[in-house]
């Protein structure tokens, strides 16, 4: 059986880590996924690690901002050797330009695998994770193939974006598929449905087809980390509950 872990991002609004942390351990998750906000306070490092350890949850993967992986690799690689993470993610473009259609693609793409050796080294998953912006056409490629063209970089595949971008995810796998080393499981509301929580749904309960994909995944790609994900719940409870319930019948 697949342990799914979850992003702490989804609860960001919600109660204090150390609360969503045990919720997610009592519905079954054996993994969480950290972000940013979180590694603000080194000093409370120990803290998570203890919070993780009594909730028997591995912090397995990470986002850090583009900055914060190429600035302070130190500090990145004393966190991950503290919660023995496997995986560093940057979650985004550096700058809203990317996100305007004026970033330099090419640029990130040699930053983002130049900023990845010491991770690397030091034997930890290092790459991307996509929104929607890294499928649009470039001068007949894409952002999101530029970036996996760097050595060593490989794609977290948010599954659900690349549906929002208009593509067909289980056809990028056939394409990516040997870079696919991680996949944000969530869902989509259909149209005009949920628009207060940005029109995301909890798994198995909006319009993604998972048994199919989670099936490609599974067949097609090197995925070995399933987060499960929602931008923008209203009940962080209920999400992280019906969710890992539909996702563990996949």
């Amino acid at each position: 059986m697949t342990d799914f872990s979850y992003q702490l991002y989804s609860s960001r609004n919600f109660g204090p880590l150390s609360q969503t942390l045990k919720m997610v351990a009592d519905l079954g998750y054996k993994q969480v996924e950290g972000y940013g906000g979180l590694y603000a306070n080194l000093d409370a490092l120990d803290q998570l690690k203890a919070d993780l350890e009594s909730n028997n949850l591995h912090m397995a993967t990470g986002h850090f901002g583009f900055d914060m992986v190429s600035e302070d690799p130190a500090k990145i690689l004393n966190i991950a050797k503290v919660l023995d993470m496997k995986g560093v993610f940057v979650p985004a473009p550096p700058s809203s330009d990317y996100r305007e259609g004026k970033g330099d693609w090419a640029k990130f793409a040699a930053d983002l695998a130049e900023a990845g050796k010491p991770y690397l080294d030091a034997g930890l998953t290092y790459g991307y994770h996509n929104h929607h912006w890294e499928w649009d056409d470039v001068n007949g490629t894409t952002p999101i193939e530029m970036l996996l063209s760097g050595e060593g970089v490989q794609l977290e595949m948010d599954v659900a974006w690349v549906v929002r971008a208009s593509q067909d995810p289980i056809a990028w796998m056939d394409k990516l598929g040997s870079k696919i080393v991680a996949a944000h499981v969530k869902d989509i509301a259909a149209p005009g449905e949920n628009a207060d929580e940005d029109g995301w749904a909890d798994v198995g309960t909006g319009t993604m087809d998972w048994p199919a994909i989670m099936t490609a995944i599974r067949e097609k790609t090197n995925a070995k980390f399933f987060v499960m994900e929602h931008d923008n719940p209203s009940d962080d409870a209920r999400f992280a509950k019906r969710s890992i319930d539909a996702a563990q019948q996949l």
